[in-house]
């Protein structure tokens, strides 16, 4: 059976908005930031919009909600996804993974009266939970569909075997995984080329979750996806002659297409044929807007430039 085909997009990641990860409560100038950004993306083309509960301690989610509260008609324009699953300061540790089925139902529901609306396109559970069982997920999740308050569920940082566990329980497809995806981050690459090779010790990405997802039909989400703007002129303390190579590069074929830089360094993660859907997480508006091109230069972005920002990032040629 054929998996069912993935068009391109661009996400864009909410984790930026709010303000700070601290207690202080957010401002008006942070409401106005969230505006700024949301609007940026919308005239990008992007009606994806990612949250987590846990982003800037709920701050995120809540100035989002601000702005689409007082913005009549656009919820109906965009989708939502949130994750749960991840707890921050709370019983006396920093951090802990909780998808029990209270959990689940708990931090779903705040996100909706923070995000101002009722019902998220999609749940994202955000990390594997050791102590998770599957039966106990199914259940909140037939539970949350069945109230209308979540449409569908994915993943986060999750393995093939980890969604195959949970979907033999589920209802309902996964439909996405979401996982830290580069020319930076390179292990998902990596480790599908340096099978029976030395040189794949050097990266833990579980071998074969790239390959369930695309057989599945399950839409990679590719977050940290600009790295943190290294190949498109951000400052770095003390870049590696691979970066500086890569920036290069990523400049003249910027360039050569008439578009930026960002678009290249997109364009790259959308040329695979997976079909990943790279996560945008800055609040610059203008950085928001030069990531608009990325489907465009991934079509007409060759085999060689492919390959050619592949391995400078690498620092070394491919196997």
């Amino acid at each position: 059976m054929n998996a069912p085909s993935l068009g391109q997009e661009l996400v864009y990641g909410c984790m930026g908005l709010g303000g700070s990860w601290s207690a202080e409560p957010y401002s008006s100038a942070h409401v106005d930031e969230a505006a700024a950004a949301v609007g940026a993306a919308l005239e990008a083309g992007i009606t994806l919009f990612d949250h987590a509960d846990i982003y800037t301690r709920g701050k995120a989610e809540a100035v989002f909600g601000e702005f689409l509260a007082g913005t009549p008609g656009l919820r109906e324009k965009i989708r939502l996804q949130t994750k749960c699953g991840i707890r921050l300061g709370e019983q006396g540790l920093d951090a802990f993974y909780d998808l029990s089925r209270d959990g689940i139902l708990e931090r779903v529901n705040g996100s909706l009266e923070r995000l101002k609306t009722g019902y998220v396109d999609v749940l994202m559970l955000h990390r594997p939970d050791p102590l998770m069982d599957p039966a106990d997920v199914a259940s909140a999740v037939g539970q949350l569909m069945a109230e209308g308050k979540v449409r569908a569920v994915g993943v986060s940082n999750m393995s093939g075997p980890q969604i195959e566990m949970l979907q033999d329980r589920l209802e309902v497809p996964v439909v996405a995984n979401q996982l830290e995806m580069s020319l930076l981050k390179r292990a998902w690459l990596e480790s599908t080329v340096l099978v029976n090779h030395a040189e794949g010790t050097d990266y833990s990405f579980p071998h074969g979750t790239v390959e369930h997802c695309v057989r599945h039909g399950i839409r990679l989400q590719a977050y940290g996806s600009l790295a943190r703007g290294l190949y498109t002129g951000a400052p770095a303390a003390a870049p590696t002659p691979a970066e500086q190579a890569t920036a290069a590069l990523v400049a003249d074929l910027a360039a050569a297409k008439g578009t930026t830089g960002e678009a290249v360094v997109l364009g790259w993660l959308m040329k695979h044929p997976a079909g990943i859907a790279p996560v945008i997480g800055t609040a610059n508006p203008d950085r928001i807007r030069a990531c608009a091109a990325a489907a465009e230069v991934a079509a007409a972005m060759t085999r060689a430039e492919w390959y050619g920002l592949w391995v400078a990032a690498r620092g070394s040629n491919i196997p």
